[in-house]
């Protein structure tokens, strides 16, 4: 069948932009996105169409995203303009925006003014007022008391109906919020809830990006989910970042609300991608999704530990790796992919997945028995037996969590630890970014 995605993006720019599409190129990482360049009379600009997630669970549907940056954009909030929606592709058009999306070639000046902007601006967007929003159709809870819970139950809702295997961290982790839920004090504002996504030059936030999870909350979500990616981008002291929000919003931070919701979003990746982890589609980035879910668990356990008050987490020994039959099978495959040099962007980027798995499943024939070993034997302890196999033990884990009730919160979390370091060695190569846990600012200092 021939792909007429492009011809249909052409048409589509022929009606409702003013210029000549020069050039469409497809973005080679996860989401479908495509950038058109445009000449306007002389002039070339950059337009993105921004398609819908093929690999996750469904979340806030694609228009509710292109709705919410239209409002926030009414409201002169600096985000991407939207110049429409497009049936084929499905997909919204906006503006591609300068800048960067990282500070490794700013100063530390630089870092704290973009930063301290971007406080600034998140403030705004707390003291809209949230009725119009609503009106529009953004999502927002029955009542202001669940503020901080109508965005974690789309996530779960989507979970549940792509649920395929049994999943006891999360069953565990989810069972531990539905215990203990948050207090939002009937705090609402619009959000952008996955916060930390900008670009920024010259000392300047040009624009807030992926308003895919925004919706009407609690305002303290914005402050909790950006800790994590504080790991790969470095926004500064999380604490020194709270007290600029609290003088530009004329409020105080509720450090026990963000505490709840950080560990909440932690969850989000594997809410997400449990599915396709456990039964990939063809176009998933399996070993992104991997590598974020095993980072981000991990994060979710360090959290909980945190709000436990749990000081040490248990560690694990690294199994010394075994020499299989298919060990020299393993290296001539990953070496071929190395030496593979492809000139197309998107190929390259197909070609980097196949190169990470062959080298995730290399290291599993390594360790990953013996690491399945050390899980089977950790759940003894829980289970008075000893399952035959790592599917009879997980789903007796997740038996046990459900009929738990709390009982054991502090023993989970320390397994669950142990299971997920596990996890993690088996992502790539010792010592690979794959394979290395960066951990959060803790909220303590």
């Amino acid at each position: 069948m021939v792909d007429r995605t492009d011809e249909h993006i052409a048409e589509w720019f022929r009606e409702h932009v003013d210029g000549t599409v020069t050039a469409i190129r497809k973005q080679a990482r996860w989401r479908p996105v495509w950038f058109v360049d445009v000449d306007r009379g002389g002039e070339q600009k950059s337009i993105m169409v921004r398609g819908d997630r093929t690999d996750a669970a469904p979340l806030f549907p694609l228009e509710h995203e292109m709705k919410f940056q239209q409002l926030l954009e009414a409201d002169g909030i600096p985000v991407a303009h939207v110049y429409g929606w497009s049936d084929d592709p499905r997909a919204f058009v906006i503006d591609v925006v300068p800048g960067e999306n990282n500070f490794d070639a700013a100063t530390d000046e630089q870092r704290a003014a973009v930063m301290d902007e971007y406080m600034a601006i998140l403030a705004r967007i707390h003291q809209l007022d949230p009725e119009p929003y609503a009106r529009a159709g953004i999502a927002r809870a029955a009542a202001p008391r669940d503020s901080g819970r109508v965005g974690m139950e789309v996530y779960v809702a989507g979970y549940r109906k792509t649920k395929v295997r049994p999943d006891p961290f999360l069953e565990f982790c989810l069972g531990w919020i539905a215990r203990n839920p948050v207090d939002s004090r009937g705090r609402e504002a619009p959000v952008v809830w996955d916060s930390g996504q900008f670009h920024h030059a010259d000392g300047h936030v040009t624009a807030i990006l992926d308003l895919e999870l925004g919706h009407v909350g609690d305002p303290m979500m914005d402050l909790a989910a950006f800790r994590m990616r504080d790991t790969v981008l470095g926004f500064g002291d999380m604490n020194l970042l709270y007290d600029e929000y609290a003088e530009h919003s004329g409020t105080p931070v509720d450090l026990a609300a963000v505490m709840h919701h950080h560990f909440a979003f932690t969850l989000s990746n594997q809410l997400a991608f449990h599915a396709a982890l456990a039964a990939p589609p063809a176009a998933s980035d399996y070993m992104t999704n991997m590598q974020w879910a095993s980072e981000t668990n991990l994060f979710a356990i360090e959290a909980l530990a945190e709000i436990l008050g749990i000081d040490e987490l248990d560690q694990v020994d690294v199994p010394e790796p075994r020499r299989s039959p298919v060990a020299a099978a393993h290296e001539h495959l990953v070496r071929s992919l190395r030496a593979l040099d492809l000139a197309d962007e998107y190929e390259r980027h197909q070609l980097r997945i196949a190169f990470r798995l062959a080298r995730h499943l290399q290291r599993f024939d390594e360790i990953g028995d013996a690491c399945t070993a050390a899980d089977l034997d950790d759940l003894q302890a829980f289970l008075g037996r000893r399952p035959a196999t790592w599917q009879e033990g997980d789903a007796a884990l997740e038996e046990f969590v459900l009929a738990d009730a709390g009982a054991h919160d502090e023993e989970l979390v320390q397994l669950f630890h142990r299971r997920y370091l596990r996890y993690k060695l088996l992502v790539g190569p010792a010592g690979s970014a794959m394979a290395t846990h960066h951990p959060i600012q803790k909220f303590g200092g």
